[in-house]
């Protein structure tokens, strides 16, 4: 399928809308406007309030995944590390490692030995040689078999990236409409023509990306395209600003933790995802035990053992695809429709923004060809 502008706009600047105020549609949206297109951004309530508003936005590669994948991953954590020394905002571009060890009865040998078999910075450490790697961490909370330290990895604070992308758009002409309800595309014959808001509010256009994290299975479903779901429902804490040596990342069995530049810590876990109660959409509750049990896991891995008390929490979907990988690209029977719907929207953020504004303008990118909707098979129209 061609993913030529239609005859009306060529020779000018195509119109783009972007829908979608987190860090993939933001990030996409930057790069457009950056390009020369005319660009909309479209969110539905305020800039982050979704998904990238409530992220441990940690920037990592780690572990076993796909080639293809890892090597998408890879090219996200470098874009961070030009963007950091580019813009100076290193305050909120950090990199300062990852720490990661094993539950009871599992190992990390393994872990450790594939990432240096794909050329990932993966260090080997007993309990006793964290501290020097790592400050921070209570070494007794260690597995005993060591742990595995990543250099290469960081973290990001989405909502202060996201407000300095948000500064990019504009000043780069792009307009920005926030609290216009939820949209959806407008499709003439076989090509996307507009976005049309609940607000009342319609967009023309030659292209969109459409971005809505969890909600885009949702959303294209009203198309006849299916993508297949596995966002769950995530719980994360903030805690209350305290004086801590902790710059790393840290994933342990019972508690993920990130440094964030207030001086406080974000924690999330797979255990307290799985007791949020979620009532209905949007309609969530976290027991108290919930939470005081993040805090004391947290407590536990920290040195010093600090009392942490929350002062912020968000609850809702994640997004994960169903089969864990990136959804980036055109959607297959509906020319100029592009899609971004993935994990680690953190650590692809930048680079997707990158590569979807690429294709939207109308070259096609070879690393996303392993991502593109219609490797499933229930995606045409």
């Amino acid at each position: 399928m061609s993913t030529a502008f239609p005859a009306t706009t060529r020779g000018g600047s195509p119109r783009v809308v972007v829908v979608g105020g987190g860090v993939l549609g933001i990030s996409t949206a930057a790069h457009l406007a950056r390009a020369g297109a005319r660009v909309d951004l479209v969110t539905e309530a305020s800039i982050a309030s979704g998904a990238s508003g409530r992220s441990l936005s940690w920037l990592n590669s780690a572990g076993a995944r796909s080639d293809a994948y890892h090597r998408l991953r890879t090219v996200g954590i470098d874009r961070y590390r030009t963007f950091a020394v580019r813009t100076g905002l290193h305050d909120r571009v950090r990199f300062d490692g990852g720490l990661t060890w094993a539950g009871p009865g599992e190992s990390h040998r393994e872990r450790h030995a594939h990432e240096l078999s794909t050329g990932y910075d993966s260090v080997w450490l007993a309990p006793d040689e964290v501290a020097a790697w790592a400050p921070g961490v209570d070494v007794t909370a260690v597995a005993e078999e060591g742990a595995v330290f990543n250099p290469g990895e960081g973290w990001v604070d989405l909502p202060l990236l996201v407000e300095a992308l948000l500064e990019q758009v504009r000043a780069a002409g792009g307009e920005v409409h926030t609290g216009v309800g939820r949209a959806r595309p407008v499709v003439s014959g076989d090509r996307v023509s507009g976005v049309e808001t609940a607000s009342g509010r319609t967009f023309g256009t030659d292209a969109v990306v459409w971005a809505t994290g969890a909600r885009v299975p949702r959303d294209l479903a009203a198309l006849g395209v299916e993508l297949p779901d596995a966002s769950p429902v995530a719980l994360l804490l903030e805690t209350q600003r305290i004086d801590h040596p902790l710059r790393a990342v840290l994933n342990t069995p019972r508690v993920a933790i990130r440094p964030t530049p207030h001086g406080t810590f974000v924690l999330d876990s797979a255990w307290s995802e799985e007791e949020v109660v979620v009532r209905g959409e949007g309609d969530y509750a976290v027991a108290a035990s919930t939470v005081d049990g993040l805090l004391a896991e947290a407590s536990r891995v920290l040195a010093g053992n600090p009392r942490l008390e929350v002062t912020r929490r968000g609850v809702g979907p994640k997004p994960i695809p169903g089969d864990g990988e990136p959804v980036a690209g055109e959607v297959p029977g509906v020319a100029g429709l592009h899609v971004l719907f993935t994990h680690s929207g953190a650590t692809l953020g930048l680079v997707l923004g990158e590569f979807t504004a690429r294709e939207v303008l109308g070259e096609r990118v070879p690393l996303l060809e392993p991502f593109r909707p219609d490797r499933f098979a229930a995606t045409t129209r």
